[in-house]
């Protein structure tokens, strides 16, 4: 007898699951060195993805750098405040 798969609705799943992100804003006292290298020690970015990041926080005044469920944002959130950045889970 065969065996039946399970159905899924992806949006449903989609839905389902609720991703938090970490936003950094722009200040007037960190370097964009100083940003990216946070970004590349604390979230794993490489160089290139911290950069544009900077970038972004730059122009745009803020940046998602990275989701995730609360349980792993929240102590990469508190290393990225230490290093002096303005951060916020949303």
């Amino acid at each position: 007898m065969a065996k039946r798969k399970k159905k899924f609705d992806v949006d449903s799943l989609l839905n389902s699951i609720k991703l938090n992100r970490i936003v950094v804003y722009n200040d007037s006292y960190n370097t964009f060195e100083w940003v990216i290298s946070t970004f590349i020690e604390v979230l794993d970015h490489n160089y290139y993805q911290a950069e544009q990041c900077a970038s972004i926080i730059h122009s745009k005044g803020k940046c998602s750098v990275k989701e995730g469920d609360i349980d792993t944002l929240k102590p990469l959130a508190e290393m990225i405040l230490q290093k002096g950045l303005t951060v916020r889970i949303e």
